[in-house]
């Protein structure tokens, strides 16, 4: 009836867990200033701020796909109770103040100085390049469906047939970003993968990853409006620090005259892959294709794809739980933040 082991004792030794519980206490002990900041001293207790990243932590890793569920494994996991820093008697949020709790944090862009402090643990453990890059983008569906998708300009509609699920008929319309707008979520767009694909409501997520181990060093959301994988790329290589010259690799879709200029304008060597049937020809040519390292940074670049294989499958980014691209872009810099976490955990026991 009785039981004396705390959380701690029942979670063995060789989790992969505790690793990165250590990693995340270390870097939330660098947050807690920023934490006391954003709540104030009086009024009704709030959820505190370190439980409630672990606990999205938790989200991310286990691709729990609601807050409601979230809550519900609160009430009986230990490892999620050890994890948070519940004891076996606390009691679990309710879903609705874990929500408006993790408002604040969103405001106060607690994602991206996360991600940035798990880049510096990186660093510090020197499994960072900084001289050689890629940079990818994907589409992210929006939490949106087409029937959401409508004119702009369209008068009052009559009540639907079924207010939950209304008969719309748009075939044969022809709809696009100029002229419709999604009612449930205004900044998703439509876009497609590539010809013959069909077109969903979607969000272009991009990062960059250095090509030592594979580490994302920086994340960018952006509209799908059909630049935002290259606008993206230009916003994240600027941000690079030092002024030594670095490579940067990229599939066909970064060959273009202008990323290209404006990569060597930035003192970034671009080794992107050559498209030949491009109107124009190639923006690379043999100035750069003959150097060895060109042809490294081709087979180094195919690494970005398990980034973003993880994200979907068990960060829960290949369908969005959130709407509007701020939360949108929040969540997908957590979930960056997260594989970084993972990853630099398998590569410390791999060293030793």
């Amino acid at each position: 009836m009785f039981s004396y082991l705390s959380p701690e004792q029942r979670v063995p030794a060789n989790h992969p867990l505790r690793a990165i519980r250590r990693i995340t206490d270390t870097i939330l002990e660098q947050l807690s200033p920023l934490f006391s900041q954003m709540y104030s001293g009086i009024g009704r207790r709030s959820i505190p701020p370190e439980k409630l990243l672990r606990a999205l932590l938790l989200q991310i890793l286990y691709t729990i796909r609601s807050e409601r569920m979230l809550m519900e494994q609160l009430q009986y996991n230990l490892l999620f109770r050890w994890f948070v820093g519940l004891n076996m008697d606390d009691p679990v949020w309710d879903v609705t103040v874990f929500t408006k709790n993790r408002e604040r944090l969103l405001k106060a862009d607690v994602a991206k100085r996360f991600f940035e402090l798990v880049v510096g643990q990186a660093q510090s453990a020197d499994l960072v390049s900084d001289e050689h890059f890629t940079v990818d983008g994907t589409l992210l569906e929006a939490c949106a469906g087409l029937k959401s998708f409508q004119r702009v300009d369209q008068d009052q509609s009559p009540p639907p047939d079924d207010p939950g699920n209304p008969t719309v008929d748009f075939h044969g319309e022809k709809r696009s970003n100029q002229t419709h707008e999604s009612s449930t979520d205004a900044d998703a767009m439509l876009a497609r993968k590539g010809g013959g694909k069909e077109a969903k409501l979607s969000y272009s997520g991009s990062v960059l990853m250095e090509n030592r181990n594979g580490l994302i060093v920086d994340a960018e959301v952006l509209q799908a409006n059909g630049t935002a994988e290259r606008d993206a790329a230009l916003v994240m290589l600027e941000q690079i620090p030092g002024g030594q010259r670095v490579t940067v690799g990229g599939d066909k879709a970064y060959d273009t005259h202008d990323f290209v200029a404006e990569c060597r304008n930035m003192q970034v060597t671009p080794h992107v892959a050559q498209n030949t049937k491009r109107p124009g020809g190639s923006a690379i040519d043999g100035r750069t294709t003959r150097h060895p390292g060109y042809a490294v940074s081709g087979k180094k670049r195919k690494r970005v794809e398990e980034i973003f294989g993880w994200m979907k499958t068990v960060g829960g980014m290949r369908k969005l739980r959130h709407r509007g691209l701020q939360l949108v872009g929040w969540m997908f810099t957590l979930t960056a933040a997260t594989y970084n976490l993972v990853r630099i955990r398998n590569l410390t026991m791999a060293l030793g």
